[in-house]
């Protein structure tokens, strides 16, 4: 693995009592890129990520990150090493505040305990850069609001503000504008394109506007398997991902 590349995998491949979900997948991801894994339904995208984060074990293969083996590793081992992942469904504490969930992710990321039943002034030493993070994503004006009656575009921008608390060097996003309409993706896409800086970005992502828009590899999977890879419109142009998209709902 060269210094090129923050994330390799090798051969990787998940099997579920016989059938396989990822099979012999090569993956390079270049550092300070972001690269997109796209294809249709049931393609094994978000099985890959799994497995990337270890909430899935590997069946066969190698992963390395920062040209170090983390095959074996438990998904806390990784989130320490710089690797943090969003999800496909928006996971924030629905019940407290924006401000709450921030700091609580801070606190996290500093080692310390989650002191839920100690006094909330255990946390004010995360204010300052709690506001910082929320203001940098756009939710200056919700500070105050209870996540779960939030606009859903919004849940996902405080997402990734608690990402950003974990101060990662590599953020995995799964599907980051599922379910939004045009004036959340729009926002969501300057919020990748600006959280991109100095970091490296990987995304499965099923709205191929939003990819050509901001992905600079495409890595596009079919059955589990890896079946092209380029810019957009090397990817968008090969005859066998058009076949692969054709009759598809989505992009």
């Amino acid at each position: 693995m060269t210094a090129d590349f923050i994330l390799e995998t090798k051969g990787l491949t998940k099997e579920f009592k016989g059938f396989t979900a990822v099979n012999q997948v090569d993956l390079k991801v270049r550092r300070g890129s972001i690269h997109a894994l796209i294809g249709p339904n049931g393609a094994g995208k978000t099985t890959c990520f799994n497995l990337l984060t270890k909430f899935l074990p590997v069946t066969r293969g190698e992963i390395f990150y920062n040209g170090r083996d983390i095959t074996s590793l438990k998904p806390a081992d990784i989130a320490r090493l710089g690797l943090i992942r969003s999800f496909q469904i928006s996971a924030v504490f629905p019940h407290l505040t924006v401000l709450e969930n921030v700091r609580i992710a801070l606190q996290r990321q500093r080692g310390s305990s989650f002191d839920f039943w100690r006094s909330e002034t255990t946390l004010d030493q995360f204010n300052d850069r709690a506001h910082e993070l929320i203001n940098w994503v756009g939710l200056s004006d919700y500070v105050g609001s209870i996540a779960v009656e939030m606009p859903y575009g919004r849940k996902r921008a405080l997402e990734i503000a608690t990402t950003l608390a974990l101060e990662p060097e590599m953020m995995l996003l799964d599907e980051p504008t599922a379910g939004m309409g045009h004036e959340d993706i729009d926002r969501i896409v300057e919020l990748v394109r600006r959280v991109s800086a100095g970091r490296t970005v990987l995304m499965v992502e099923h709205n191929l506007s939003v990819v050509s828009t901001l992905c600079e590899t495409i890595t596009v999977l079919t059955r589990g398997q890896v079946l092209a890879e380029g810019n957009y419109e090397t990817v968008s142009n090969n005859p066998d991902v058009i076949q692969a998209y054709m009759g598809t709902a989505h992009g």
